[in-house]
């Protein structure tokens, strides 16, 4: 071989000095003593290394040294340690020694062999490297090795055990790896660098260790993927992908990475920082990118309506949630790009979102429905409305800190008798809050344009009874709007329910009341009687059937009505009929069936049924 192959890299100086203080003898006696240490290192190493030779042997072919025997081979990686220092104590003193030539044949059979087991080792023991995640749940049992065949850079012929052995069982952390295999690895990497083939090793586990984890992520779903190609998906094809990357991101950053980073820090722990932070930036920073270049993608699609808006805050929430991890395990200067494309992602998610929501704005804004609510029931508007802002409510935390740099509601455009803040008050009010309050606002303001196109004023007032009992009800249940709004805004609005409702009572059933005497036990004639009877009849009979359509899907907002009605009404006419029914007997009977319409019981029944749901 020539000598120029020779590789003799980890030479330390310490080997001169102990060299010049043990021989101090003639040049002639220097150089029989360094043959001597070469010749005795030959006869030793010799044997054990030609015994591994895959190009020598059928049985070194097909069999692993450190699967076969881990005391063989720790004495095989001493033997190659110990002929290393011999070819450095003669390359220092008879550099074309014949010896020396041998020896690094030798050497290059032993570096291509360990280069042979630490393949095998990776691949053969991926199940214990591997983190559990999905994607190995999602592999077929029957996977074949993604590794590197015969005909590799590599140039090493493998058999059939070392197909790769990806199974659903692995286990689920690095840290529960066999210890036995981390210190073959170890050992092995020690070995290959101190006599210096650190390409040939580093390329070998990059080579696998890249592998996993971009078949990991693609197993996971993630695929890398152009804007241009993705803008051309409808929703319905990109919400599914969405879904799964948010399973995704949680194994990759828990598990998969931060398993990665783990197992290459303890592989490689005897080497300097740089060398352990480049393998790993080299095998993960592409899975990486893909991974956080999704969200930036899907921020930029464009094609948005408010309810697409919880998906980026479901991908907001993940990578913020995620984010330190990221820093963590991605810490290198030279994974800078990593970061910042999380960062970048985060950004462009922040500006969707706040998107999304003005167009949430815009519609209320812009909404030009002037269909009513057959019996002044609850407008699909409001409803809509409504479970949209309770749903965005559950993310407020992160909308604060999407929208602390963009200019919050002004004060001013916010009634005091509406939110009780005074544009001269000076105390803070949270900047979401302010935001939430005004959207319920543009809410209630097109309630009440569409008030104004009912021709009964009364089912007007219901109607805006019902719809601002609804908006109360939902802020008072949800958790986060109750706790923006506060107690305050939601006395002020229960208020002003109660007045809708008395003005609907008012002019809904004020001519019923008023068909009545103010003293109902007074004496009166006959005919004030039958008068009075009669216009109750009219006027009662046409409240009930105009208000018997009349829904009030609240049931404390239709029981105060309810009570409040009969109140009024019900006891009045049974006071009436009680005092009066006599006199009225005296007629002929059917006078008496024709003036006499309604006993109390049927008016309390009367009354009792309104304002409930149709049965479907």
């Amino acid at each position: 071989m020539p000598r120029k192959g020779m590789r003799l890299i980890g030479f330390s100086p310490n080997w001169s000095s102990t060299r010049s203080s043990t021989v101090k003898a003639s040049p002639s006696g220097s150089d029989h003593f360094y043959e001597s240490v070469m010749e005795r290192a030959l006869e030793i190493s010799g044997p054990m290394i030609m015994k591994w030779d895959a190009e020598a042997s059928e049985a070194a072919k097909v069999t692993s040294l450190f699967y076969e025997s881990r005391r063989e081979a720790n004495d095989f990686v001493k033997c190659v340690r110990n002929l290393q220092k011999a070819m450095q104590f003669l390359a220092m003193e008879q550099p074309r020694s014949e010896k020396l030539v041998r020896a690094q044949s030798l050497m290059e059979v032993a570096m291509k062999r360990l280069q042979k087991e630490f393949f095998q080792i990776l691949n053969m023991n991926r199940a214990h490297l591997d983190p559990e995640s999905s994607a190995s749940a999602r592999s077929s049992v029957s996977s074949t090795s993604t590794g590197l065949s015969s005909t590799s850079d590599f140039d090493v012929d493998y058999g059939e055990d070392d197909d790769v052995r990806v199974a659903g069982d692995s286990i689920t952390e690095v840290e529960d790896v066999s210890s036995f295999v981390m210190a073959d690895m170890r050992l092995i990497v020690e070995c290959m660098i101190s006599c210096g083939y650190t390409k040939e090793c580093l390329r070998v586990y990059k080579h696998i260790r890249k592998s996993i984890i971009d078949e990991a992520i693609s197993r996971l779903g993630v695929e890398k993927m152009s804007f241009s190609k993705l803008r051309k998906m409808d929703w319905e094809v990109l919400e599914p992908r969405i879904k799964n990357w948010l399973s995704a991101l949680e194994i990759a950053v828990k598990t998969l990475f931060n398993g990665e980073r783990t197992l290459c820090d303890n592989v490689f722990a005897s080497t300097p920082d740089a060398i352990r932070e480049s393998i790993f930036k080299e095998i993960s920073k592409e899975a990486a990118m893909i991974l956080l270049e999704f969200p930036e993608n899907i921020a930029k699609y464009g094609k948005y309506s408010p309810e697409k808006v919880f998906r980026l805050l479901d991908m907001y929430n993940a990578i913020a949630n995620h984010r330190p991890e990221i820093e963590s395990i991605f810490s290198m200067d030279s994974a800078s790009s990593i970061r910042t494309q999380a960062v970048t992602s985060l950004a462009k998610l922040g500006d969707a979102i706040r998107t999304g929501l003005a167009q949430f704005e815009t519609v209320l804004q812009k909404d030009s429905s002037k269909s009513t609510v057959a019996g002044g029931g609850i407008h699909s508007l409001t409803i809509d409305a409504m479970n949209y802002l309770t749903s965005i409510a559950d993310h407020s935390d992160v909308l604060s800190d999407i929208f602390s740099g963009t200019p919050p509601v002004r004060k001013e455009w916010l009634p005091e008798s509406y939110f009780a803040v005074s544009n001269a008050d000076e105390s803070p009010v949270p900047a979401i809050s302010l935001r939430y309050a005004w959207l319920i606002l543009l809410l209630l303001c097109k309630l009440d344009v569409i008030a104004e196109h009912y021709k009964d004023v009364s089912i007007a007032y219901l109607f805006l009874a019902n719809n601002l009992q609804y908006v109360v009800v939902k802020v008072r249940t949800s958790q986060h709007l109750n706790r923006f709004l506060g107690e305050n805004w939601l006395s002020k609005q229960s208020a002003k329910v109660q007045q809708y409702a008395a003005n609907y009572e008012r002019l809904g059933w004020g001519d019923v009341i008023a068909s009545l005497p103010e003293n109902p036990t007074a004496p009166m004639s006959p005919e004030e009687i039958k008068h009075h009877f009669k216009k109750f009849n009219a006027s009662f009979a046409q409240a009930h059937r105009k208000h018997s359509a009349c829904v009030v899907s609240d049931r404390s907002l239709r029981d105060s009505l309810k009570v409040s009605i009969a109140r009024k009404l019900f006891r009045l006419y049974r006071d009436f009929y009680d005092t009066h029914k006599l006199t009225m007997a005296k007629e002929k009977e059917r006078h008496f069936s024709s003036i006499v319409k309604f006993a109390p019981e049927d008016v309390g029944h009367h009354l009792s049924d309104l304002f409930f749901e149709p049965s479907k």
